[in-house]
């Protein structure tokens, strides 16, 4: 039986109510922003609206999962792969604070670079805890890749906001 791992459920269940949690505190704490963004001219590719909430909850569950992966480690460095994971989901969090309720969209757009360097440094850190872990986050960096396109997009088209 090498190679099978006993799955801490409690340890998981932290990970994910962590990062679910974080993603679902911003969710709300934006919400209020969201209605006035129906407005908002989009760039090209812009997905419908009910996919965003679909393909965060993906995101945050991968998060979490990945975590808890990298706390069950023994790997001496995983205390700065959690530290790096950590400090991109507080970057996560204000974004959507930032970019719907206070319709900073530029200033959105540099802090979703920074996000997307958090996301690269976390992965990378990732990578030498656990394998699996750093994979798991690889929709991660592509979405958030594509949210800084949609920004920028959203920046350019909306210069009076």
């Amino acid at each position: 039986m090498s190679g099978v791992h006993k799955i801490n459920i409690k340890s998981l269940a932290i990970n994910l109510g962590i990062s679910l949690g974080v993603g679902i505190l911003s969710g709300l704490l934006s919400m209020s922003g969201t209605d006035s963004f129906e407005d908002v001219v989009k760039p090209p590719l812009t997905p419908p609206s009910f996919i965003f909430p679909i393909v965060w909850t993906i995101l945050f569950t991968l998060m979490g999962i990945s975590a808890y992966l990298i706390s069950q480690s023994e790997a001496n460095n995983k205390s700065t792969a959690l530290i790096i994971y950590g400090l991109q989901l507080a970057v996560n969090f204000f974004w959507p604070i930032f970019f719907f309720n206070m319709q900073a969209y530029l200033f959105s757009f540099i802090w979703l670079i920074l996000l997307l360097i958090l996301i690269i440094a976390m992965t990378v850190s990732f990578m030498s805890v656990n394998k699996t872990a750093a994979y798991l986050q690889i929709p991660y960096l592509l979405w958030a890749a594509f949210a800084t396109y949609l920004n920028f997009g959203v920046f350019l088209l909306n210069p009076k906001l």
